[in-house]
């Protein structure tokens, strides 16, 4: 990781080397309406020196490549459904052990936070990844001014459950008990590598990439990193995710990158780093906690990452 000029990030600095990486220069992927408020919040974002030197995936990918599954379950799904999704006005729900809970609107929760940005890799437990320059906020600042109790040793997240804008959650074929539902050991939350994003490429969040509100855990698999939060509830014992519940032999409470834990129908020691073709793979080796071991492999010490995946 290394620092970059305050006046200019490194991702502004990679879409005019790689101009194809520029969003306003793809036609057919929708341009998010959010509100004015919400647009001027993210393209005043400051740079970070959290970062990687790794090429970013192309905006295209990032846009039309996705799992979110309350808009269908393939890839291209979210990005041909979602197009209508509306999330102005929008609020968060704060409960649990904290002693100011309630209901935030967006504008509230991001009204004192500065912006940053932050370019991470995204690894998917399907063994595909990603770097993508996420704009957001780490989320340990925002639980802080809820003021957590003491018991308070788990953050649970949900998702929106809004079938008639989310066509995946009526589809008679889902296995998902909608709404979504993720969570973090508190310790986890409260890292400074968590974030909160609610913009990529220096705009706001595309509805298929989690809009207007989506964690971004960089050293766990994708799924851990729950799209449209519309709560944040703290709780004393950890909570049940959605995966978890689903196939607990397959996706465990933690999900942190390991290549050395494959997952019981596929590998994990290597990944498609997109953009990627039958012709091209880009196969890369993976890297254990997605290479953020020096930053976070202390939070499981002395833990069996093979019992506790």
């Amino acid at each position: 990781m290394a620092a970059c000029d305050a006046s200019e990030s490194s991702a502004q600095k990679s879409s005019q080397q790689l101009s194809p990486s520029d969003p306003s220069n793809y036609q057919g992927i929708r341009d998010y309406q959010a509100p004015d408020w919400l647009r001027e919040k993210v393209s005043g974002y400051q740079s970070s020196d959290i970062m990687t030197d790794e090429a970013l995936t192309p905006y295209t990918d990032v846009a039309r490549y996705n799992n979110f599954y309350e808009f269908g379950t393939g890839k291209e799904d979210p990005a041909k459904y979602a197009g209508e999704f509306k999330t102005d006005p929008w609020s968060v729900v704060i409960e649990g052990e904290v002693e100011k809970p309630g209901r935030y609107t967006l504008e509230d929760i991001l009204k004192p936070l500065t912006m940053e940005e932050r370019i991470y890799r995204l690894r998917c437990v399907e063994a595909w990844s990603m770097v993508i320059p996420w704009v957001g906020f780490p989320l340990g600042k925002l639980l802080q001014r809820f003021n957590p109790t003491s018991r308070a040793k788990f953050v649970e997240f949900t998702t929106l459950h809004d079938p008639v804008q989310m066509p995946g959650q009526k589809s008679a074929f889902s296995y998902i008990q909608w709404p979504y539902v993720e969570g973090l050991r508190m310790d986890e939350a409260m890292h400074p590598l968590t974030l909160l994003a609610v913009g990529l490429y220096g705009k706001t969040l595309p509805p298929q990439n989690g809009a207007p509100l989506r964690l971004v855990v960089p050293w766990k698999y994708g799924f851990k990193s729950i799209k449209s939060i519309v709560k944040i509830r703290l709780l004393e014992t950890q909570p049940k995710t959605s995966w978890q519940s689903i196939a607990p032999s397959e996706y465990g409470f933690y999900a942190n990158v390991n290549p050395a834990v494959d997952h019981p129908r596929w590998s994990q020691a290597n990944e498609r780093r997109l953009p990627t073709s039958l012709f091209n793979p880009n196969r890369i080796a993976t890297q254990i906690f997605n290479g953020y071991a020096e930053e976070v492999a202390h939070l499981y010490q002395g833990m069996d990452l093979k019992r506790s995946f």
